[in-house]
């Protein structure tokens, strides 16, 4: 049975006798969903689903196609790994096969990016309801003057029913994200995570904005009551979709963005927010999402008599998730786009307790923390960590980024330059000891506002300054509304030679990290590196 599309799956070569829901609204998603079993409604009016043995991404199950198109604007190695286009082909074969067995599929038609000459349009066809509510939240959903006529120019199929053969397929397992360049096609299978699609498009976006010259973000945005944009950089857990969600600030989005010469533009139109431990007091706007009918909480324990959540419960993940329309916070950007940006925020989630909790950037300095993109993972965020762990994600988004790191850093650079943009690095992590150490807790969130705020409104540029001595960016002495000992990391370990060993040791793993990119940047990029106490 063909439902009413501008471009039917026919014409892309998809034939299946299934019952086709196309671009269906959150209600009847919602009642599909339930209706077939795939989630429950919670006592406020959210959409309460699990995604089994996957709580996450599998990024060690994504591919790119490798052939004439990407043979040379791929990054190759750990992070794009190839796949021939012979077992593409059998993958492709067998996605349709299993297609044309459905009963019910649903099919999206929407856009990836909000301003209108650099968005690409994308359709999503899902065998689950709830993922096609997902995609749907997510996405910049056209409105029906701009579905008339719609025609994909990529698409994406999710089928977390289907099962990889290693040795057909060329997968690593029965889970597979198989990404075609060339035929403008994504396969997924093996896994019901959702963000596995939405960072599907950012992967498009990655590849296609920069022979724009239209720099790609892993980034929240938002905008002041001066009218400036700052964009906060920043990888899971390092706290962008909680900052960004500024009660005093109108927010353009939550996780990916555009910047272009004219504007930051949004490549979404929901937000994706993590859940556990979530609190009225410290996130109110992010909070408030999980009483909204519209809302997909992943993950998130339910009781199942009274159907009242328990967002502090992480017995089905670390990493349970709501996904909220982004008109779901009250000052969200209407047309979620805004100026250029006045200031860069670099944010990460120290687990070591060595930097502060802000600090000013030279640009050289920005280029540098930005190709560096570290965070650290603690014990209970993943399976096997036990002790603080350096990551370091190229660009705040390597697992998303298919084009050598110096292409995305450069265009920042570049940006930076032109705009005479102020950067900042800001520690939302551990403070006084390593998260590991008993009694230690991460960065007050009240405080690192207050810093952002003295960053943003300008005031932060008029404090005293001091030059750490580790990494050379320059950190304030005093701020209002913020205790002096907050700024000053080593004073507030109990043992201060324990601090200088820890800081070395973090300088070391930067140092050993960068080696990767010194080839491929300026001297000043270069001389902005941390300082190991051989050479100090």
């Amino acid at each position: 049975m063909t439902a009413s599309l501008s471009f039917p799956l026919d014409r892309q070569g998809i034939a299946t006798d299934a019952k086709i829901h196309a671009n269906f609204g959150t209600a009847k998603l919602v009642e599909h969903a339930i209706a077939r079993g795939e989630g429950k409604l919670a006592a406020d009016g959210p959409l309460v689903v699990e995604t089994g043995k996957h709580t996450g991404r599998s990024a060690k199950d994504k591919f790119i196609v490798r052939d004439a198109e990407t043979e040379n604007t791929v990054w190759w190695g750990k992070v794009n790994v190839p796949m021939t286009p012979e077992h593409f082909a059998a993958l492709k074969a067998d996605f349709m096969k299993a297609l044309g067995e459905k009963d019910t599929l649903y099919v999206a038609d929407l856009f990836g990016g909000s301003q209108p000459e650099h968005r690409v349009k994308v359709r999503v066809i899902n065998e689950l309801a709830w993922h096609n509510l997902f995609i749907r939240t997510l996405l910049v959903r056209p409105d029906a003057s701009e579905l008339d006529g719609f025609e994909p120019e990529y698409t994406i199929i999710d089928l977390p029913s289907f099962r990889a053969d290693p040795e057909r397929h060329g997968s690593r397992s029965e889970t597979v994200v198989a990404v075609n360049f060339s035929e403008k096609l994504i396969l997924i299978g093996g896994t019901a995570y959702a963000g596995e699609m939405k960072k599907s498009v950012f992967g498009i976006l990655n590849y296609l904005l920069p022979t724009k010259g239209v720099m790609p973000m892993h980034c929240s945005a938002n905008i002041g009551d001066d009218g400036s944009t700052a964009v906060f950089f920043g990888l899971s857990g390092t706290g962008k979709t909680t900052l960004s969600a500024d009660a005093s600030r109108e927010l353009i989005g939550d996780d990916e963005h555009g910047w272009s010469d004219t504007a930051v533009f949004n490549f979404e139109g929901g937000c994706y927010a993590k859940m556990i431990r979530l609190s009225a007091e410290a996130e109110p706007e992010i909070f408030a999402t999980t009483k909204r009918f519209g809302t997909v909480l992943e993950n998130v324990v339910m009781d199942p008599e009274t159907r009242t959540l328990d967002l502090d419960d992480a017995t089905l993940a670390e990493n349970s998730r709501g996904a909220y329309p982004i008109d779901f916070i009250p000052n969200a950007s209407a047309d979620n786009m805004g100026p250029v940006p006045a200031n860069v925020i670099m944010l990460t989630a120290d687990a070591f307790g060595v930097l502060p909790p802000i600090a000013r950037l030279t640009p050289d300095q920005a280029m540098y923390h930005f190709l560096s993109g570290y965070t650290a993972k603690v014990a209970g965020t993943e399976i096997g960590v036990t002790e603080p762990q350096a990551t370091f994600s190229t660009c705040f988004g390597a697992p998303f980024m298919p084009r050598h790191p110096s292409v995305y850093g450069n265009l920042l650079k570049e940006r930076i330059a032109k705009g005479g943009v102020k950067c900042w690095l800001v520690n939302t992590g551990w403070f006084g000891g390593k998260a590991t150490q008993e009694g230690i807790k991460r960065m007050p969130i009240q405080a690192t506002r207050a810093l952002l705020n003295a960053a943003l409104d300008g005031s932060l540029n008029d404090s005293e300054f001091r030059e750490d001595p580790n990494f050379g960016f320059e950190v304030p002495v005093h701020v209002n509304g913020v205790e002096d000992r907050l700024l000053d990391q080593r004073s507030a370990w109990a043992d201060a030679d324990e601090y200088d060993a820890t800081a070395q040791n973090l300088v070391r793993l930067f140092i050993d990290n960068f080696s990767q990119f010194e080839a491929h940047v300026d001297e000043g990029v270069r001389k902005a590196a941390p300082h190991s106490a051989a050479t100090a």
